[in-house]
Formats: structure tokens, C-alpha cells, sequence
């Protein structure tokens, strides 16, 4: 009954910027960890950054002081603000939260589809 929507993906050249946003809907309780992962073609997915219902951020060393990682708990939603970058950024962005129902109380990870960001050199 939950569902991550993302969106904010695209192609944009190396240095540029994008901003990258993810909202969950549905039948929704409380959402405690909210985070980013990304994804090239026949690699593992990794993570980006996560961020916790307090605030609390965490980065992989790759984006750090590049990426941030914010949330809007009214919306429900995270943002990921992606600044100077690079080609060896392009993957499959993936949102993923923890997140409880209304109907069941106990937290479950669910994940969004991806949104296809692509940075040209």
C-alpha cells in the first residue's frame, strides 16, 4: 500500500547540478530512515546517503561535500541536491525508506523504481 515516487532524474553535463526527490504515499504511520542508493549497469547497488526522522545525515565518501541529503517529514518526502557532478555519477538513483503502516505496527523497508541520472563529460 506504500509507494516511493521519485523523480528529478535526468542528463546534465559534468559540474552541473540536479535535484533529485522522492515521495512516499499511503497509508502511513511514521517513517523513521530515509535514503538514496545508486546503481550503474552491472555494478552493486550503494549507498549515496541516508538521513534519519531527526535529521541526522550519513554520506559514502564518493559524494561527500558534493551531495546533500534533506526531508520534509509533512511531505513525506527526501531530496537529494546533487552539486559538481561527475560522470562517474550516472546510475539508477533509488529511494528507500523505513516506514511503518497504519495497518501493522512494525517498520518495513520499501523502495522506489529508480530515476535514470546521466552525467556527460
Amino acid at each position: 500500500q506504500v509507494q516511493l515516487v521519485e523523480s528529478g532524474g535526468g542528463l546534465v553535463q559534468a559540474g552541473g547540478s540536479l535535484r533529485l526527490s522522492c515521495a512516499a504515499s499511503g497509508s502511513i504511520f511514521s517513517i523513521r530512515v530515509m535514503g538514496w542508493y545508486q546503481q550503474a549497469p552491472g555494478k552493486p547497488r550503494e549507498l549515496v546517503a541516508i538521513i534519519g526522522s531527526s535529521g541526522t545525515t550519513n554520506y559514502s565518501d564518493s559524494v561527500k561535500g558534493r551531495f546533500t541529503i534533506s526531508r520534509d517529514n509533512a511531505k513525506n518526502t527526501v531530496y537529494l541536491q546533487m552539486n559538481s557532478l561527475k560522470p562517474e555519477d550516472t546510475a539508477v538513483y533509488y529511494c528507500n525508506a523505513d516506514i511503518v503502516v497504519d495497518s501493522y505496527p512494525r517498520y518495513f523497508t520499501y523502495w522506489g523504481r529508480g530515476t535514470q541520472v546521466t552525467v556527460s563529460s
